[in-house]
């Protein structure tokens, strides 16, 4: 699946990202070190993708305005929201 398929259908990512979650647990990856690499792909995202509609900008917005703690809230919030979808 490419990544400009993925990012263009929220319902997609979710399912995709929750995907991962499930297989890093099954790896034996803890909470905090899949909340640091969803971090890590949100960094990725900002800096390399850009948001193709108007849900993709706002969480554009608030990763762009955020400090470190914040975004690595937002990135905690999204593997639960992943994981609930997977």
């Amino acid at each position: 699946m490419s990544t400009d398929s993925v990012v263009k259908n929220f319902d997609t990512w979710k399912s995709f990202l929750g995907d991962r979650v499930i297989q890093a647990e099954k790896m034996g990856m803890s909470d905090e070190t899949i909340t640091k690499l969803a971090f890590e792909i949100g960094e990725f995202l900002d800096k390399k993708v850009d948001p193709g509609n108007y849900s993709n900008r706002a969480i554009k917005e608030l990763w762009d305005v955020g400090t470190d703690d914040e975004k690595h809230t937002i990135a905690g919030l999204m593997v639960k929201l992943a994981k609930k979808n997977a």
